[in-house]
């Protein structure tokens, strides 16, 4: 839940400049002089895409308009963990698989968006305006309201308490450094939080804090399955806190908006738009002319070719050489699905590779013949239904109201980690009447099933073979082998052998989970591919390779 903090001593927004790499992004995609220029002998070199999803396809895009010929290998469907499912019979009723809340703070996920002429609005959290009522579950107990005040004290209680816990080690002075993009006072403080908290959890955080220390156990119970912005968080109780002190300091867990009819239109937006004047590529040539309308397929097996390029083979068997590799795909899958010459990583970042943990993460989507839940109950005065936070199977429940006269859309379970491997093995009706029994509970007179229409929709992301679970999530300990990944663009340091393959995507970046992070290191590996061809950045807007040293993030050493 979200308590009110204190007004910010600087006046700047808050994005997701750092804290580890702290480079604005959107400085460099906003300047007229782009993003770098490449000799002539390299355009139309050939650098084979791993993945199209929004890394894939940011990065293969920005490639396009440096000159060089991306190739995209796509196993699935564009669109990547940002997957909109479309029902049937409807026009633009979409439900989320992937990716389905953007914070406003992803400044680079939304320069793309704006490009695209994509429309937002704000995303139906707990307690929020546009969630309109909300329903708490918890031990059997439910309360209703709209905002904090009409929930009982306790949940301002543990509201306030979660904020003074992070007042503790400094919460307002890192925001206070991002919003002026003070580099120096951003740093000195992440540095030294970085290895006091590497080794240690979420719920270490919570359980040792002074704040939460002071009050009984189920006050940090009711904040493990009611949490903080978004919902509950007890799932990433195990998780390095470092990993949540990115989310909250670049307030990726406030302020989210959706996009309009569905995210995958950002990824397939990109397959068709035109590159710009300044590229060396003709006029209207965009990604799907350069693919004659389709990405090659699944890869195989990568190995270096004899000299500095690469060779392809797809899952048909037919092999392509390129002169460069840049990989977008979930890191596991190059150890269990793609057969990869071991020489083309250090044995380090095999390693890291390797041991990165995903999270899972379970959804299922009923359309349904309108926004019923907007209906006054006579007996109480309040909506029927409500956005709904639980400890019970469904743990998080959204409601999305398409408008009059459309039909409506409810998120009847949105859940993590062992609460997703409840629903793994039942199929999707099943799935549905788990959730209806659990919600039955909590609304006992209300009949959601009849309002059920066309066929529902549902999705666990560790059961797909593509990606093997939802996102990243680094447990204590994981710093290093971030370190490893995030860095391995900067390529100049690194033997002949093992250069010329990159690495982009949500399990490279120090913030998984969230779009940003994707297009973030997909504009790493973009300079890093634009060196590796003998190109530069313009010297009025150096890139994140050129100002690497300055920014870098924190070597804990080995």
């Amino acid at each position: 839940m979200n308590a009110p903090r204190p007004e910010p001593r600087s006046t700047g927004p808050v994005t997701v400049f750092g804290p580890d790499f702290p480079f604005a992004y959107d400085t460099w995609l906003r300047h007229r002089a782009g993003r770098g220029s490449l000799p002539d002998w390299s355009h139309g070199a050939s650098v084979a895409v791993l993945g199209a999803g929004v890394a894939g396809m940011v990065a293969a895009y920005e490639l396009m308009e440096l000159g060089l010929r991306p190739v995209i290998y796509e196993p699935a469907r564009i669109g990547g963990r940002l997957r909109s499912h479309r029902f049937g019979g409807s026009d633009s009723v979409v439900a989320e698989l992937g990716g389905m809340r953007f914070p406003v703070s992803g400044t680079s996920f939304f320069h793309y968006a704006d490009r695209l002429g994509l429309k937002s609005e704000p995303f139906p959290n707990p307690l929020t305006e546009a969630a309109g009522s909300t329903v708490i579950n918890i031990a059997g107990q439910t309360y209703q309201g709209r905002s904090l005040e009409d929930l009982p004290p306790q949940f301002t209680e543990v509201a306030q308490a979660w904020d003074d816990a992070l007042s503790e080690i400094g919460f307002e002075g890192l925001q206070d450094a991002i919003r002026a993009r003070d580099v120096g006072e951003l740093k000195k403080r992440w540095n030294k939080l970085v290895p006091e908290w590497d080794g240690r959890t979420f719920y270490d955080f919570v359980a040792t804090s002074e704040a939460f220390a002071k009050l009984p156990f189920r006050y940090r119970e009711m904040f493990g399955m009611v949490g903080f912005g978004t919902g509950g968080w007890d799932s990433d109780f195990p998780n390095s806190m470092l990993e949540i002190l990115r989310v909250v300091i670049t307030n990726c867990d406030s302020y989210q908006r959706l996009i309009t009819g569905g995210a995958e239109q950002l990824p397939r937006g990109l397959w068709t738009l035109p590159v710009s004047p300044r590229s060396p590529w003709p006029e209207g040539t965009t990604l799907e002319s350069l693919h004659g309308g389709v990405p090659r397929p699944a890869v195989s097996a990568i190995s270096r070719h004899p000299g500095s390029s690469f060779t392809i083979r797809d899952r048909w068997g037919a092999s392509r050489t390129h002169d460069a590799v840049l990989a977008t795909c979930q890191s596991w899958l190059l150890t269990t699905q793609i057969d990869c010459d071991e020489s083309l990583f250090s044995q380090e970042l095999w390693m890291a590779l390797d041991r990165t943990r995903y999270m899972q993460s379970s959804k299922t989507f009923v359309m349904v013949d309108r926004p019923f839940w907007n209906d006054i109950n006579p007996h109480t005065g309040r909506p029927t239904l409500g956005m709904t936070l639980t400890d019970r199977i469904t743990r998080g429940t959204y409601l999305f109201d398409n408008g009059p006269g459309r039909p409506a859309v409810i998120c009847l379970t949105y859940s993590w980690m062992s609460d997703s491997l409840k629903m793994l093995p039942y199929n999707v009706d099943q799935r549905v009447k788990l959730s209806l029994d659990a919600l039955g509970k909590i609304y006992p007179d209300v009949d959601i099933a009849s309002h059920i229409v066309g066929d529902p929709v549902t999705v666990s992301w560790e059961d797909d073979p593509n990606f093997l679970g939802a996102f990243k999530g680094a447990l204590p300990g994981h710093y290093r082998y971030n370190h490893r990944m995030y860095s391995h663009f900067m390529q100049d340091r690194l033997p002949a052998a093992e250069r010329g393959v990159f690495l982009a995507g949500d399990d490279v970046s120090f913030t998984p989970a969230w779009a940003e992070g994707a297009v973030q290191t997909a504009l790493n590996a973009v300079w890093g591919v634009m060196a590796h061809f003998g190109g530069s950045s313009h010297p009025d807007n150096p890139g994140p390779g050129d100002l690497y040293d300055d920014l870098a993030p924190i070597d804990l050493g080995e």
